[in-house]
């Protein structure tokens, strides 16, 4: 997984569910400042990956952008920060752009992490080929999850390419000047886009019954396998378009959970 800070994705593997969209409806909790080393203390990690989706440091960037986690540190990574992370933002004539975060590992408002010691090791391998039917990727494990295990609460984290088809997206723009008045507010304000694949996915998602913890069941954030300079694509994941179910590929590689932290 050569998109990764380090070649596997075992060794404790644990998520956290850091925040949540209550910080950004009705209005941006701009007071919700996370840094990713800082959470991985409250993980219990010594050293590892964090890999994920959420919401990126407006504080460092000066501007609100959809983030992919992505990093090694401590003993994983010879005590060096590798930062692989990379941003998605809305440019001035409303296209997208993705490119790498540098040195910041802030995050803000939500995050959803998956945690390891960064380890190879036995991992779900799913392949698949066509879509049938309306459920998106994720969803559909999360439907095979709940067919098996029913209420009982499942949570994965990991790393899926989209080898072909094409994907609807968005990518959040800056701050809104007033609150939302409601959620179709929110819709209107993010920006949407059908993006080519290759893309990296980077999730977090849970099956059955989270007994109020108020989790978010899936958080999945895409970039652009490969691309060129002029052309780097990237945002949060929604779905497949039905043009290209026919032809659409998948290939993820996911872990268990051992531990679920709930962070605010």
């Amino acid at each position: 997984m050569r998109w990764l800070p380090r070649p596997g994705l075992s060794g404790n593997p644990r998520v956290a569910d850091i925040g949540g969209q209550n910080n950004l409806f009705p209005s941006p909790n701009l007071d919700k400042r996370y840094d990713l080393l800082s959470i991985s203390e409250l993980m219990d990690m010594k050293g590892g990956v964090l890999i994920g989706a959420g919401a990126g440091p407006f504080f460092d960037l000066g501007l609100n952008i959809e983030l992919m986690p992505n990093i090694a540190f401590g003993p994983a990574s010879d005590r060096e920060l590798r930062n692989c992370t990379r941003y998605a933002k809305v440019l001035d004539d409303d296209s997208a752009l993705c490119e790498g975060i540098g040195t910041s590992t802030g995050c803000a408002l939500m995050c959803n992490l998956l945690g390891c010691d960064g380890e190879t090791g036995s991992l779900l391998h799913i392949k698949v080929k066509g879509r049938r039917g309306k459920l998106n990727f994720t969803e559909a494990i999360q439907k095979g999850l709940a067919d098996v295990y029913g209420d009982r609460l499942i949570s994965l984290g990991g790393v899926f390419v989209a080898r072909s088809g094409k994907l609807k997206m968005h990518v959040m723009p800056d701050f809104p000047g007033k609150p939302f008045k409601n959620r179709g507010e929110v819709e209107q304000w993010l920006r949407f886009f059908d993006m080519d694949a290759p893309m990296v996915c980077l999730t977090v998602l849970h099956s059955g019954d989270d007994k109020a913890l108020g989790l978010r069941k899936e958080h999945t954030h895409c970039f652009g396998a490969d691309d060129p300079e002029e052309n780097r694509r990237g945002g949060h994941y929604h779905f497949d378009l039905d043009e290209t179910m026919d032809t659409v590929e998948y290939e993820g590689w996911l872990n268990v959970a051992e531990i679920l932290y709930k962070i605010d």
